[in-house]
Parts: C-alpha cells; structure tokens; sequence
C-alpha cells in the first residue's frame, strides 16, 4: 500500500519543489568539501617564522656587539705577540700570571716614559710658538708687502682676526665640543682597559685556554689546533719583528734629516715618528709627520716644507720597497700578498684589520700548507721564462719580414701578368 500525505496524494505525486537538489560533481582542481589542512603545514610556518626571528636577533646581536668582538680580536692578537716572552719566564720557574702582569708593567713604564718626555717637549714648544708668533706674524707680512707690494700692518691683522665672524663661530663650536672630546677620551681608556685585560686572561690563562678548547675535540684536532696555535705565535712574533726593524730604520733616517736641519729634539722625534708610524695603521704616518713639521716651522718655515716632502718620498721608499721584503722575510708571505692583505684588512676592519691582515693571512697560510699537495716540478725551460724558440711559429720580427718582402714580389707578379 502507497504512503499518503495529509491531503490523501501518495507521495510519488507529490513535486520535490522545496527539496534540495544533489550535489553534481566536484570542479576539477576543487578540495573536497571535507579536506582537512596537513598536519605539518603549521610547524612548518612556524618553524620558518622561528628561524627569521633567530636570524633578525643574531644579526642584531652581532652589530650591537661588533665593538666588542673587534677588542677581543686585538687582545688575542696582543697576547700572542708576547707569548713568547711569557712562557720563557714561565719556564723559568715563574707563575705564568705574574710574568705577564711584568710583562705588562714594562710596557706600560715604557709608553708613560715615552709620553711623559713627549708632553713635556711639545708643550714646551708650544710656549715657544705662542711667545715668537708676533715675529713669525711680522715676517710673514713683511714678506707680502715687499711680493705684492701691499701695506698690510699687524695691528689691522690682529684686530681683523679679534673681530671676526670665523673666530666667534671657532670659539662657540670648540666650546660646544669639549663634551664630545671628553666623552671620546673617555671612550677610548675603557676600549683600552677592556683589551688589556683581555690580552692579560688570554696570556695569563694560555694553557688552561688551549686545555678547555682540546677538551671538546679528538685527538687528531687537538693536534691541528695547538699547530695552528703555535703558527700564530710565531707569525704575530715576526710581523712584531718586521714593524720593529721598519721602526729603528724610519727614525735613523728622520732623525739625520731633523739633526741637520738643526731641529730641536731631533733624538726624541726620531723615535716619535717610527713608533708612532709603524704601531698606528692608516694614520700613523701623517700623525707621526706632523709634529716634526711643527717643531722645523718654528726654526724656519721653509724646513717644515722639506720635512713634508722627505716624509711622503720616505713613505713611498717604505710602502713599496721596504715593507714587502721585511714582511715576506720575517713572516714569509709575498710582497704582493702582504700588500693586498693590508688593503683587505683595512676594507674589512679598518685600521684594526691594518694592523692585524698581515700576521693573521701569514697563519691561514701556514696552516693550509700543510694540506696542500706538491709535486715536483719538472725541468722545463718555460719554468724559469725562458720561451722555446720555434715552438710558437716563427717570430714577429721575422713574419714582419716575411709579409714585406712578399708583398713586392706579389705585385711584380700581378703586373707582368
């Protein structure tokens, strides 16, 4: 029996008008309607988040800290310079802390000897030039008014100066910037105190140092690790050396020059300017040039002229003829490598990467040598340059004469034609 509705209609009259029709098939490239996001989808967003975070922090972190990566960097360097000085008193029976902190306290005694002579002698010439500048200013107006036939007094000078727009903004910008001047200085004692105790730890502590970082490596590394360490050792000792000999040999020639000159302090510049040319990278030479001027000035204006020409022909003599074959010999490299070193170091690092490219590419050298493979070399002239004759076709000189004297008889022949 059919099943009815209310109205006595069996249910297969009845039109579907308010049914839902099925549900054709899916589109192609459709998900189906109960597909679930893969599970290893969100770990891996946030694994990828997690990993730029890393990035973006560690980047952060290592701008902030380049400062301080850059003064331990110059503490190692320093500490191996005098390793060996260290370890020979230690060898001696002495603890290890206290020959470094002698070591130390000659340096230190040294540099304040140095600097207290130094101070005492520029501030004596500095009174010196105060005192004689009204001579110095009445020579030099003499000499314009007999060239350019002017009349030019001092007093219209000095009262031109006292008045001047220039003076009164020198004097408010110098003002304004004694605080920035302080808080350099003050800078630059703390750098200082952070890489010499720095240098202190790793000297002292060398040892315990090289212990704790072979405790976490094989045998074979351990082994790889301390030749490495002794390379650096005696590669940073020889560039000390290089720039020492480079040094003695820069003040010899610039005290000669200052004792004809007949300048005063001539022993005491000498030694200024071949410390100070050879230990501070980039700058060295002109801070190590100027004071010499300044001194040859208040004897004779024109000796200052001849300083300044001596210290740039020296300079050039020393860049390029006498700096590549002191370092090649002490630290064995090449010149040409030395040179690019400097060059890289200072693009790099500045005048700390100056000072340290030299010993530093001097190690990765030596280190790598010995895992670069050699073979012996066959006895070929071409080695030595020298270029086999007839090997290559004739010469230019003779396809020269070839060409010309073919070219006639070309044409001699064209013509009887």
């Amino acid at each position: 029996m059919a099943l009815t509705d209310d109205d006595g209609r069996t249910a297969q009259d009845v039109s579907p008008v308010d049914s839902t029709p099925p549900a054709g098939p899916p589109a192609a490239g459709a998900a189906p309607a109960g597909a679930r996001m893969p599970r290893w989808l969100p770990r891996a967003m946030v694994l990828a988040l997690a990993l730029v975070a890393a990035f973006q922090l560690g980047s952060w972190a290592f701008h902030q800290l380049t400062g301080l990566l850059i003064n331990i960097l110059i503490a190692f360097f320093l500490a191996l310079a005098i390793e060996p000085a260290v370890s020979w008193m230690a060898s001696r029976g002495m603890r290890r802390g206290f020959a470094t902190f002698l070591v130390f306290l000659g340096l230190a005694i040294a540099t304040a000897g140095f600097v207290a002579l130094l101070g005492s002698m520029l501030a004596g010439q500095i009174i010196k030039i105060v005192e004689d500048f009204p001579d110095y200013l009445d020579s030099v107006i003499n000499w314009v008014n007999h060239t350019f036939h002017t009349d030019v007094k001092r007093v219209d000078v000095q009262e031109g100066l006292l008045h001047s727009d220039w003076l009164r903004k020198y004097a408010q910008n110098s003002a304004a910037g004694v605080l920035d001047v302080s808080g350099q200085v003050l800078g630059g004692l703390f750098q200082l105190l952070t890489i010499t105790l720095f240098a202190f730890y790793f000297a002292a502590d060398g040892p315990r140092l090289r212990r704790t970082l072979c405790s976490v490596l094989p045998p074979a590394r351990q082994a790889e690790v301390l030749r490495a360490w002794e390379i650096a050792v005696d590669k940073t000792g020889g560039y000390l050396y290089s720039r020492g000999v480079m040094a003695l040999i820069s003040g010899i020639a610039h005290y000669i020059l200052l004792e004809a000159l007949g300048v005063p302090y001539a022993p005491v510049l000498g030694v200024w300017v071949g410390l100070v040319s050879q230990f501070i990278p980039t700058i060295g030479t002109y801070l190590a040039g100027a004071l010499p001027m300044l001194l040859a000035f208040t004897v004779n204006p024109l000796y200052a002229v001849w300083v300044l020409v001596f210290v740039v022909i020296y300079q050039q003599f020393e860049n390029y003829m006498l700096q590549p074959k002191l370092t090649s010999k002490s630290v064995d490299i090449h010149p040409a490598v030395a040179f690019g070193s400097v060059i890289a170091g200072t693009a790099l690092l500045g005048a700390v990467g100056a000072l340290i490219a030299i010993p530093a590419v001097a190690t990765l050298q030596a280190f790598l040598g010995a895992y670069v493979k050699r073979y012996d070399v066959t006895d070929d002239p071409r080695v030595h340059g020298h270029r086999r004759r007839g090997a290559s076709g004739p010469g230019l000189l003779a396809r020269a004469r070839r060409t010309i004297w073919q070219r006639p008889a070309e044409d001699s022949r064209e013509g009887s034609a």
